[in-house]
């Protein structure tokens, strides 16, 4: 069964848990998705040091910081007209085409 999320690539979200002075209430660039474990990752947020070994002569090693992922459901998308964060609702077009709007203004996201 595949996860449905309603954030993409490219989503400007705001984080809704975690740690006053570390996340909560930031926002960052969605880079990337993960459907099936229902995650995401910000760009710049939920930083973790990894210990990496150089893989081959020349590579270096070390620790470095990197970004690590969100719970999907700990974010929510903020919208580009209102600039508030805010649920995801669908509309479908004449066309019969699908859109993205905002639960707060009805724009489209």
């Amino acid at each position: 069964m595949k996860n449905k999320l309603n954030i993409k690539n490219g989503d400007t979200v705001m984080i809704m848990t975690g740690d006053k002075d570390t996340n909560r209430g930031k926002t960052g660039k969605v880079i990337g998705v993960s459907p099936k474990e229902g995650k995401v990752i910000v760009e710049g947020r939920n930083m973790v040091s990894k210990h990496v070994k150089p893989r081959k002569a020349g590579d270096p090693s070390g620790i470095v910081k990197a970004e690590s992922a969100i719970y999907a459901c700990k974010v929510q998308i903020v919208c580009p007209k209102c600039n508030k964060p805010t649920r995801v609702g669908k509309k479908i077009n004449e066309d019969g085409t699908k859109d993205r709007i905002c639960k707060k203004c009805g724009a489209t996201l």
